[in-house]
């Protein structure tokens, strides 16, 4: 039977090397051998465990912080309220939960998930049941209405292009073959207009990185939330500006060679928040500062949660509350490496938890 592995060879082979992006892309949604197509990704039995994995506090807090943003904005019904991305719809149920005593909330909610997997949509499905949920494709198929929206490990997860500093231009980073495996190299000096800033800070052989769909995804995101209203909270690990190789491959919790087995690991990247909060300002929205996930939660009282949650435990269970807690508070943990990112229009403030 045929793999992606070599269907990849075949069209290097017939087209020549391919970018990252490209790659990425093949790798994570080809419709009969991609990642997301047929791998259960998330959880203890998965590859990775994101934060709504961990504790049930992740989703409730980002819950209670959009449903204040909704508040504070008039209560608009209807309204939107979104997922970039949704995994086994784990945030969304937490999220839900913790707004039903919100008055007016669910009544005036529409709820939407951005999911293209098949395999997601049918967990989504099962971990939401008794919503009304609609799915689409894209951001661009969302309502034209107020939106308050969540992306956890989204962007992270789109495909990135790669380039490295020669003189004064650049080099692409791309995948290709040597004696019949991938590999990678780089193509031939060009300049590239999207980078003409970068050269004022890198040197000869500085590695950045560009994802393609990251601008025009948060482009139509924000403006959005500037002509209709809403908040939008991103939260992803990264930081300001790109600068070096952060491609991973993971496949059972561990990190793997990203050109072995396509279609079989988990592929991200770093996202660069300078570039979404660059894109979102241009739309007219504004936007918080980035902020560390830690500090966000404790912010937003993650320490007085689980003290609550720790009432009626004992033994494993307070110990797996507690590890919880430091796991995604912790600096050495997720506490720094993450970050949040808020989005409102430009009269709006930050919402709860990125309001200094």
């Amino acid at each position: 039977m045929t793999t992606l592995q070599d269907q990849l060879i075949a069209r290097i082979t017939a087209e020549g090397p391919i970018s990252l992006a490209d790659y990425m892309a093949e790798c994570l949604l080809h419709p009969e051998y991609g990642y997301y197509t047929t791998a259960t990704p998330f959880g203890a039995q998965g590859d990775f465990t994101t934060a709504p994995e961990i504790s049930q506090m992740f989703g409730e807090l980002i819950g209670l912080s959009l449903a204040q943003c909704w508040l504070d904005q008039g209560a608009p019904a209807p309204f939107t309220l979104a997922e970039l991305g949704p995994g086994r719809g784990t945030l969304m149920a937490d999220l839900l939960r913790a707004t039903r005593g919100v008055p007016g909330f669910h009544a005036a909610l529409r709820l939407h998930l951005v999911e293209a997997s098949a395999n997601l949509q049918k967990q989504q499905a099962e971990a939401l049941a008794g919503y009304d949920v609609t799915w689409v494709d894209s951001i661009d198929e969302l309502p034209r209405q107020p939106l308050f929206l969540v992306a956890n490990e989204f962007f992270d997860a789109l495909p990135i292009r790669q380039f490295v500093r020669d003189g004064e231009g650049w080099r692409e980073k791309r995948v290709g073959l040597a004696e019949g495996a991938l590999c990678f190299g780089l193509g031939p000096e060009a300049s590239q207009p999207a980078l003409e800033h970068r050269l004022l800070d890198t040197k000869d052989d500085d590695l950045v990185e560009l994802s393609p769909a990251a601008a025009p995804i948060s482009a139509s995101l924000a403006q959005c939330i500037a002509r209709h209203g809403g908040a939008a909270l991103i939260i992803d690990y990264g930081d300001w500006r790109s600068l070096g190789d952060t491609l991973q491959a993971l496949k059972s919790h561990e990190p793997v060679d990203p050109l072995t087995s396509p279609g079989s690991a988990d592929l991200t990247a770093h996202v660069d928040f300078e570039v979404l909060c660059s894109v979102a300002k241009g739309a007219g929205c504004a936007h918080s500062k980035v902020t560390p996930q830690g500090v966000f939660l404790e912010r937003l009282g993650i320490t007085d949660r689980a003290r609550t949650l720790a009432a009626g435990l004992d033994g494993e269970a307070l110990e797996n509350l507690i590890a919880a807690h430091r796991r995604l508070t912790h600096p050495e943990e997720m506490g720094n490496l993450f970050k949040v990112l808020g989005l409102t229009p430009s009269t709006i403030a930050p919402p709860p938890g990125l309001n200094e």
